[in-house]
């Protein structure tokens, strides 16, 4: 008889052939893997019974908490009916429904939906449909991309190009495209006393001057609406992004809108554009679109792009990307199962009273004397550890000051995974006002285990 699993042999065993996402594998020799049995709602619970707040929604992308009843019901009954087929010359009721429901409720004029598997994939979609775009329209001139330092679309290659975060992107750069990056608005560089505000319009300028003189070759200008999320959470206000909006229509360039992982209610409205009251020519999604359960991305374009493809085959304008799980059944279910829940519980109106509660309890990190800044854009609040408050110099990265407190987080059963030294929360929707006070208690003993000595 095997013996009953248990945390020691299952990570052992994992070790033994797994190799782990984002993860200097060496770093298991100290740290123990954690075998997850079940979640439910925000927790976890290992093979040994220990649970573990999931304050991360597990990589961003649960909503409404593990095991969430309703898209449980979805993926059963859908698995009695259809797992997937061909998306090529096939289709299914559940994709179209997906598809018209995302065109619904997406920023106006988005009316055209296709489907990849994962963020990075929607990225290329983006780059290659704008691209192609202009290719078919005759300006094959147009071949550049125009990026915001700090950013990051991906892994894929065309997603790693248009990032800019070096620990990721440094060492694959003899195989990237060049790309034009112009200095972002992260207002955690704003001067004493400048609002929001007034730093991103002051800082759009540099990207202004990057279109005025790149415009005829650039397809595209590549952002995260108000979050660079794995550059550090770094934040800045929606008048960027209305500026943006108008110089990309002025000089004749496409505006791809990565919401990835702001998507779905994170910054406190559906998607992060619609707070600065604009329409992107791409927006890309993926991650909360079902809900934290299957691998499922969207790309939404207009109308005008889609025609641009749509001509006789001989005329060779077709655009021929394709995924063999694209448009999975299964996932479509999912996805259609978590629009469902914002529609039935007014997520976006109960979400108001989560925010508040996050600013509450992540208030007293304000004054911390290793507490740099903590800033919020709806669900998402990040708290950036430093050296010397006064002057902001960082901890060294080899220090990992970050790792600490997740080690020490993990002691006490929550799960954090700071981005180098930026504590941030980006927990499921379901989180009770007395969990986001342990999350935060939890937190703030973790940076007192992480800063000394």
């Amino acid at each position: 008889m095997n013996p009953t699993p248990n945390n020691q042999t299952l990570a052992q065993r994992d070790l033994a052939v797994l190799w782990h996402p984002c993860t200097q594998m060496k770093d298991h020799e100290n740290l123990p893997m954690i075998p997850i049995k079940s979640g439910q709602g925000v927790w976890l619970e290992d093979f040994d019974g220990k649970r573990y707040l999931d304050a991360i929604s597990s990589w961003w992308v649960n909503l409404f908490g593990h095991a969430n009843p309703a898209i449980n019901a979805a993926l059963k009954d859908q698995l009695d009916t259809l797992e997937h087929v061909i998306f090529a010359g096939f289709t299914h009721e559940t994709g179209i429904k997906l598809a018209e429901q995302l065109v619904a409720v997406t920023p106006t004029g988005l009316e055209r939906c296709f489907f990849a598997d994962n963020g990075s994939a929607a990225v290329e979609v983006a780059l290659k449909m704008s691209f192609h775009y202009w290719r078919n329209s005759g300006q094959t001139q147009k071949t550049k991309f125009i990026t915001l330092e700090n950013s990051y679309h991906g892994e894929t290659l065309g997603a790693l190009a248009v990032g800019n975060v070096a620990l990721y992107k440094e060492t694959y750069a003899p195989l990237l495209m060049e790309v034009i990056t112009v200095p972002g608005p992260d207002c955690y560089f704003r001067e004493a006393g400048e609002s929001l505000a007034d730093y991103s319009s002051r800082r759009f300028a540099l990207l202004e001057a990057a279109l005025q003189q790149h415009a005829d070759s650039v397809c595209a200008v590549i952002v995260e609406p108000l979050v660079q999320c794995a550059g550090g959470m770094r934040m800045y206000d929606p008048v960027y992004l209305s500026l943006l909006r108008a110089a990309c229509d002025r000089y004749g360039v496409h505006l791809i809108a990565d919401e990835i992982a702001v998507g779905f209610g994170r910054t406190g409205t559906l998607f992060a554009c619609e707070q600065a009251g604009i329409s992107p020519d791409f927006l890309c999604l993926s991650k909360g679109l079902t809900g934290g359960y299957l691998p499922l991305s969207a790309v939404l374009t207009t109308d005008k792009v889609y025609q641009a493809f749509y001509a006789d085959y001989s005329k060779l304008t077709a655009f021929l990307h394709s995924h063999s799980y694209t448009g999975n059944a299964l996932a479509c279910r999912a996805a259609l199962a978590t629009l469902e829940i914002f529609r039935q519980q007014d997520v976006i109106g109960q979400n108001r009273q989560r925010i508040a509660d996050l600013a509450r309890v992540t208030a007293r990190f304000n004054d911390h004397p290793q507490v740099a800044e903590v800033r919020q854009t709806g669900m998402i609040v990040a708290i950036e550890l430093v050296k010397n408050k006064a002057t902001r110099e960082p901890f060294p990265w080899q220090e990992r000051r970050g790792l600490r407190v997740y080690q020490y987080a993990l002691t006490k059963g929550v799960l954090l995974r700071p981005l180098g030294n930026v504590i941030y929360f980006m927990p499921p929707y379901v989180i009770t006002a007395a969990e986001l006070e342990l999350l935060a208690e939890v937190a703030w003993q973790g940076i007192a285990y992480a800063v000394k000595g």
